[in-house]
Formats: structure tokens, sequence, C-alpha cells
């Protein structure tokens, strides 16, 4: 072998580098020689044909928080999963609850910003506690004292979207609640929310009023957007739930009438099959009787590209993380996102 620097030297390593580049570009070149294989059909077993520009989101319930997953460890595995927000709820304990000053929601947000994904709106059970129409003036107070509370909390956490529960004639799963006649309902709702308007305006939070069958309140579309429209402001809304109405109505229904008004909504499964007419008869994504593709398209018609939530009350007993991967593919199927 020769000792000049310059002298060409061929190694094993250099010889089997410029045959595989050889035959790289043989390659390339037969492909250019082939015909295009064309893209095999959708298969409608598998998932929706079309795709649908919307947003997939999660509600917090349906983690295992506080008592096995913090908050952080919650944010985490919803973007793992694949989901590009997720629903916060407002509590009277937890990390978002009146303990939270601004420099704790701002916390949250910053964690949720560095962790890559989306807060799609803010939630709470608290309106059943304490209705804003309750007969109890001392609950209608706190109602109002909470929902103001949560405005504020949406506002220095840069959210958009507050769900709120205006009234309730009857709530079937509380013993403590007076039954209100429907007038006085309605007259309260509308006082109630006229008094968060200006607040949520100035905090640039919409106030998206959820469709809710059990509670004996705005229960046609018609209904609902007559209440909405009365404010005659851009800050109110409406957080569609399509589980909420399916006992006797269909989703797919409301959405053509209530238009550009949603700004928020919830899937939440449900099915007509049984009879039992409690937060049990809610399942999870496609194991009822929901006609999603119904749905889909009506969105897609009224122009609808926010956020769709899966919501549900029952996190897995074991294995968690589970209902969330098995929620963010069951959504890839219904919005055509699953390869």
């Amino acid at each position: 072998m020769s000792c000049d620097p310059l002298s060409p030297v061929v190694t094993r390593r250099a010889a089997l580098g410029s045959a595989l580049a050889a035959g790289a570009v043989m390659a390339s070149g037969n492909a250019t020689r082939c015909e295009v294989v064309a893209e095999p059909e959708p298969d409608p077993r598998r998932g929706s044909p079309k795709r649908y520009d919307v947003k997939k989101s999660i509600n917090l319930w349906a983690f295992p928080y506080p008592d096995r997953m913090s908050l952080k460890e919650c944010l985490q595995l919803a973007k793992s999963a694949g989901f590009d927000g997720i629903e916060l709820n407002y509590d009277l304990d937890n990390d978002l609850s009146p303990k939270a000053g601004p420099k704790e929601l701002k916390a949250i947000r910053k964690m949720a910003d560095d962790i890559g994904i989306a807060i799609s709106g803010l939630c709470s059970f608290l309106f059943w506690p304490y209705p804003l129409t309750s007969n109890d003036l001392s609950k209608r107070q706190r109602g109002m004292e909470l929902a103001c509370k949560m405005v504020e909390a949406a506002g220095e956490m840069g959210v958009e979207n507050l769900l709120v529960v205006p009234g309730a004639v009857h709530i079937p799963w509380r013993t403590d609640h007076e039954p209100v006649p429907n007038d006085v309902c309605d007259r309260r709702a509308r006082e109630a929310v006229g008094k968060m308007l200006a607040q949520a305006e100035d905090a640039h939070v919409s106030l998206n009023i959820e469709n809710i069958f059990f509670n004996g309140y705005l229960m046609t579309p018609t209904e609902m957007n007559a209440f909405v429209d009365g404010f005659r402001s851009k800050n109110v809304g409406i957080h569609f739930d399509t589980g909420n109405i399916m006992m006797f109505q269909f989703p797919e229904h409301w959405i053509a009438m209530m238009g550009k008004r949603i700004r928020n909504i919830h899937f939440k499964e449900f099915t007509k099959k049984g009879t039992d007419y409690s937060l049990e008869s809610f399942r999870t994504l496609l194991d009822g009787t929901t006609n999603w593709p119904a749905v889909m398209d009506a969105l897609e018609k009224v122009g609808y590209r926010g956020y769709v939530t899966f919501e549900y009350f029952h996190p897995f007993a074991h294995y968690p993380e589970a209902l969330i991967y098995q929620t963010s593919d069951a959504l890839n199927r219904i919005l055509g996102k699953k390869a």
C-alpha cells in the first residue's frame, strides 16, 4: 500500500458506500419509470373516510385527579395521547379553586404551555350545589360568587371558554334542591348571566350556556337560541353537549338550528338502549347510540372549527391511562384522523 497521502486508497467501507450509492441512483431511476401506486380507498369500518377540521380535547374528569395523578401528570398524559387541548374543572379545592390567586392561575397556564397543550375551556360541577336560580337566596348568592371567580380565573389564564349552567327547574341527583317554577327559573337565569356579562367582556371570556335535559330548563334549541340571543353580546354563546339531549332528542338536529352560536362542545356518549337516566347512562365514545357521522356533518355545515371535548366522570379504576388513549383513538376515527 502506498504511503503517498495523495494516492487513492480504496477501503472496504468506501467501496461498500459507493455500491450503496450507485444502487440508490438506479432505484431512483427505475422509480421514475414505474406507475404511481394509487392510495387505497378509505375504509369506513376503520373510521370516518372524511377528515374534519376540529381540535381534540378531553375533560379533566376522565383522569384520576387529584387522588392518583397530579395536574401536571394529567396535562402531560393528554399531550402524549395526542390531544390538542384539555378542559379544566373549577372546584372548591385542588389546583383550580378559590384558593388559587393570579400567581397560581398563571402558573397553571405556563405549565400547560410548557407541555404544549391548550386549555380548551373551564367547567365546574359547582353550578349544582349552588344553582344560580335556587329558591334558597344564600345558595344563589354563593353560586354568583363562584361563577364570578370562574370568570376571573379564565381571564387570568387567558382561557376564552367558560361553561355556564344558567339554572335548573329540577336537579334529580340532589335531594336538597327545591323545584323552581319555569318562569321564575328563566327570570333568575337571565338576571344571573346578565350580572356576569360586564366582567366577562372585560376579561375576554365567553359565557357558554350548556344544554342539560335533566334540569328541565332550555329544553329545545329554539329556547336555547332565544336565551343566548337575548343578551346581544358576542360574549354569550352555547356550550353544546351531545349526550345531554340524547334521552329523547338528537344532537345533529340541535347543531343545525344553533349554528354559529356554538362556541365549545362536549362529546358525551349516551345509549338509548338503557333505562337508567343517571350519569351511569353515559358511556365511553362509540359505545352508545350517537350517530357520530351525522353529528360531524352537521358541525361542518355550520362551520364549527373549535374544540370537541370528551367528557366522562368515571376514570378507569385500573390502568387509568387506557381510557385516555382509547378516547384519543375513538376521536381520531370520528374526526377522520385515523391513518
